[in-house]
């Protein structure tokens, strides 16, 4: 800390100046321009594991690794990290949802098909 009225620093913070006498007032705490306010994004575990269990078990389990990566970036403070994790986990269950879906309209043409040469 910093006296206010003679400049003297002191080490440990102090109420009174050890030289003057004055009252210590705080310096306030300096805050980065470009820190992010403490808004967490959206990890996309649970999507990741749904797409996992019902789409595409590989998209899906990358998908899981980045959210897990998010999360952890998240809960250590780096913003940008965990967005840049969390963008990647949900472009992964996106595309395992596209996956999905062709493999099930595939699987339906196949049993059409199927059941027209049966008949």
């Amino acid at each position: 800390m910093r006296c206010p009225k003679c400049g003297e620093v002191h080490e440990t913070p102090t109420r009174w100046c050890r030289s003057c006498g004055a009252e210590m007032v705080p310096e306030p705490e300096v805050v980065r321009a470009d820190a992010p306010v403490g808004v967490k994004p959206f990890s996309y575990l649970l999507p990741a594991i749904l797409v996992t269990l019902f789409c595409c078990q590989p998209l899906g389990i990358a998908a899981i690794v980045f959210a897990a990566i998010s999360m952890g970036r998240s809960s250590a403070g780096d913003y940008v990290g965990a967005q840049s994790a969390s963008n990647v986990a949900r472009l992964l269950c996106l595309i395992a949802v596209g996956v999905g879906l062709v493999w099930v309209a595939v699987c339906v043409a196949i049993m059409l098909a199927g059941i027209r040469a049966g008949a």
